[in-house]
């Protein structure tokens, strides 16, 4: 299934700024980048729930917030991109 993973990791202060580069990294390693907080990530429901646990250990809840989207299986249909876009085949090898 693809899902979408948007974030917003408060950075006013060193421990937010550590945060988020803990965020990206791990959202990096199940994904594709296409927009500054936003990630497009092709996971079975148990890399899912591993990726959304790891997430939430290293947020601060009080001062962060982190959104899935839950596009399916049947995703192509469902993504439309207007303005600058870098394509990509999520089911084909990550770049790096």
């Amino acid at each position: 299934m693809l899902v979408l993973v948007a974030y917003d990791v408060n950075t006013e202060d060193p421990a937010g700024r550590m945060r988020l580069r803990r965020v990206a990294k791990a959202c990096v390693n199940k994904g594709q980048r296409v927009q500054n907080s936003v990630f497009e990530c092709l996971l079975d429901n148990a890399e899912y729930l591993r990726l959304k646990h790891e997430l939430q250990l290293i947020i601060d809840s009080e001062k962060d917030s982190l959104r899935f989207y839950n596009l399916g299986n049947n995703y192509s249909g469902r993504i439309e991109t207007l303005g600058r876009s870098s394509s990509y085949d999520p089911e084909g090898f990550l770049s790096l």
